[in-house]
């Protein structure tokens, strides 16, 4: 069966880990040539990027995790929404008509905003705002992708590259419902589509449009091992884990290993929320879309093998992760 994990223990390694962030010199002029942001770790010292010298994206690191180790936040950490805010910026994009993805920001202004798949991502982007403010030069598309890249290594995953360099645009560049590879409220994924075959169907429909296949969709989705779903933002209520701020292939795990079945109570009231599954204990939650990985052939291969194996979920997660957002940039 599943394992529960310790908060505690992550916070206390990822704050003592913190200590030799914000103390190792610059160097590597060679990655800092290619125009690519290596992020600090005892094994991996940071470099100042030549695209755009203005920022300092060292400090902006610092600021981003200082966001994330903020006391102010242990109820609901940040780390989890930088992530989301990364991907929901990004997973725009259409190859048919080369629009939206990451190069833009376009988020900002009430249409996209305002999407149900970006509900409560005002909160991320408001409490990034002092970065912005204190980085004139920074956009507010490379901030809000920087912010996901660093909270995916601060919470356990892998190190994914980062190349600056995206600009804000006007609200013209937002992506709208033009061909029928789009979605009506936005472009991005939506959890529910009535059956288990119009879901698959939906998700390969958004994927495919930005240019993955199901190894990638299925990769993708291990992002739910962070955070949670909460009723005043997406209607749906809970976390995914036991240990939602920890980047783990637990998600996976307790796909196949946990009897999910759909939520018909919430605090001893009936469940009038949407359609959602639960655990035997009522406090983890799967959506439509998380169990269509397990009930598609194609995809339960995929989600089988990260299951079973750690590192291999994250390679695949990071290679996904970083293509994903430089959709429409790079």
């Amino acid at each position: 069966m599943f394992r529960r994990v310790r908060l505690g223990a992550r916070f206390a390694a990822r704050l003592g880990n913190r200590a030799v962030l914000a103390r190792v010199p610059l160097a590597r002029a060679g990655a800092a040539a290619a125009g690519v942001v290596t992020l600090a770790t005892a094994a991996s010292v940071p470099v100042w990027c030549r695209d755009n010298p203005a920022v300092n994206w060292v400090q902006v690191r610092e600021e981003i995790v200082e966001i994330m180790d903020s006391e102010d936040y242990m109820e609901e950490p940040p780390g989890p929404q930088f992530v989301r805010l990364a991907w929901h910026s990004s997973g725009t994009y259409c190859k048919h008509t080369k629009t939206g993805g990451s190069n833009a920001a376009t988020m900002r202004y009430g249409g996209e905003g305002n999407w149900g798949a970006n509900a409560g991502l005002a909160k991320s982007r408001a409490l990034l705002e002092a970065v912005k403010v204190r980085h004139p030069n920074l956009s507010y598309a490379d901030l809000w992708v920087f912010a996901g890249i660093v909270a995916i290594e601060e919470m356990g995953g892998p190190k994914i590259p980062f190349k600056p360099g995206r600009i804000d645009k006007p609200p013209a560049a937002t992506p709208t419902w033009t061909i029928k590879q789009h979605a009506e409220d936005g472009r991005l994924p939506t959890p529910d589509m009535g059956t288990d075959e119009a879901t698959a169907a939906h998700l390969r429909n958004i994927f495919n449009r930005m240019g993955f296949n199901d190894q990638e969709i299925v990769a993708l989705s291990g992002a739910h091992a962070l955070g949670r779903c909460h009723t005043d933002a997406s209607g749906y209520w809970g976390p995914w884990t036991y240990a939602p701020t920890t980047m783990s292939n637990e998600y996976y795990r307790l796909l196949f290993d946990v009897k999910w079945t759909e939520k018909k109570t919430h605090e001893g009231k009936p469940w009038t929320g949407p359609r959602q599954f639960e655990n035997p204990a009522g406090d983890l939650m799967m959506l439509p879309s998380d169990l269509v990985l397990i009930k598609d052939p194609s995809f339960r291969k995929y989600a089988e093998a990260y299951a079973k194996d750690d590192d291999k979920f994250k390679e695949d997660f990071g290679k996904a992760f970083e293509k994903l957002v430089n959709l429409g940039f790079a």
